[in-house]
């Protein structure tokens, strides 16, 4: 059986100006796969700027890469036509960071819902397709009651986000999107929001991609991770070990920012340079190297991902003793 979902050295560069073109690089040579007969969640996370959304647009079907190829279910997602297009459509769902944006406020939570059963043709009558609504609601701890009828401004965000994602479950997908899900919404709401998230995985069996800039709720809701730097993998592996022991400066610092509740632990403890110091996008090398306090001359030339345990590998020379491992093979790396 083929993957549900495959990265084949997925490559995109946006191109601007009339005389002098300029590209940038918002993601270089990416491969990841995931099955379909074992559900996961995979966060893919990095600071603004690393190309999480990126990826996200590309795999949803919104761009399309400048090389490499994304295939659903073994076919290119670029290629989908007619009814194979519809299925993607339906199986491939999206959460987004803010949970107002995608509510029209002229309508109700009830046409929200029902207009996705209409498309796809998900009930023969309105008594079934209210039981589809009722039953999703339910399912992200929602009660129907108290949401339906009602305009979004009349929900809390917590509300909406949980609505999206009730959305994007009545179409029973096989992988969701998560791009910031719970950024905008009250940090008392967001381990339910995380939790209504794991429960898909559990007991829906979706597989999740959760795309988020903050480690600790990645902590909490993955298995494995990967860690995007400008575009590039700079560490990826089981979400336990990276996020415990980082090994990529750039990992480092993206852990020594989390606030520890621990009053010997300064914040700031890794020395990384300012990020104003960056190169162009067109300096050759390791993209971290003009923040690196390790860089070395051979920095210059782009690093290799090194095998550091059976499920974690960073891309730096620190570690050039250990084994490479070809970016084809990065999924070997994150454990299900």
């Amino acid at each position: 059986m083929s993957d549900l979902l495959e990265f084949k050295n997925v490559t995109k560069t946006y191109s601007r100006g009339l005389l002098s073109r300029v590209s940038t690089t918002a993601l270089n040579d990416i491969s990841l796969k995931l099955e379909t007969e074992q559900p996961t969640i995979l966060t893919v996370a990095g600071e603004s700027g690393s190309g999480k959304t990126t990826l996200a647009m590309l795999l949803l079907g919104f761009i399309t890469p400048t090389s490499g190829q994304i295939l659903y279910k073994g076919k290119d997602i670029q290629t989908l036509h007619g009814e194979e297009r519809m299925l993607f459509r339906r199986e491939v769902q999206a959460v987004f960071q803010d949970p107002f944006a995608v509510f029209n406020p002229f309508y109700t939570v009830d046409h929200l819902l029902s207009v996705p059963i209409d498309r796809f043709k998900l009930a023969k009558s309105k008594s079934e397709a209210r039981d589809i609504m009722v039953e999703a609601l339910t399912a992200v701890g929602l009660r129907p009651g108290d949401v339906l009828g009602r305009f979004p401004h009349q929900l809390s965000g917590g509300q909406r986000q949980r609505i999206n994602i009730a959305r994007a479950l009545l179409l029973r997908p096989k992988l969701l999107v998560a791009d910031e899900p719970v950024s905008m919404v009250d940090a008392s709401l967001r381990a339910n929001i995380l939790e209504t998230l794991r429960g898909l995985q559990r007991t829906h069996g979706v597989s999740i991609i959760y795309i988020t800039h903050d480690l600790t709720t990645a902590y909490h809701i993955a298995k494995s991770i990967i860690v995007l730097y400008r575009g590039s993998v700079m560490e990826a592996g089981d979400v336990d070990s990276v996020i415990k022991t980082p090994q990529h400066p750039y990992t480092r610092l993206l852990i020594d920012s989390i606030p520890w509740p621990d009053i010997n632990r300064r914040w700031g403890e890794t020395e990384i340079k300012a990020k104003e110091m960056e190169l162009s996008d067109h300096v050759s090398g390791c993209k971290f190297s003009s923040r690196c306090p390790f860089v070395m001359d051979k920095c210059k030339e782009i690093p290799p991902l090194f095998r550091l345990k059976q499920h974690q590998a960073a891309s730096c020379y620190l570690f050039e003793q250990n084994p490479s491992i070809a970016p084809e093979k990065l999924s070997e790396l994150l454990p299900v």
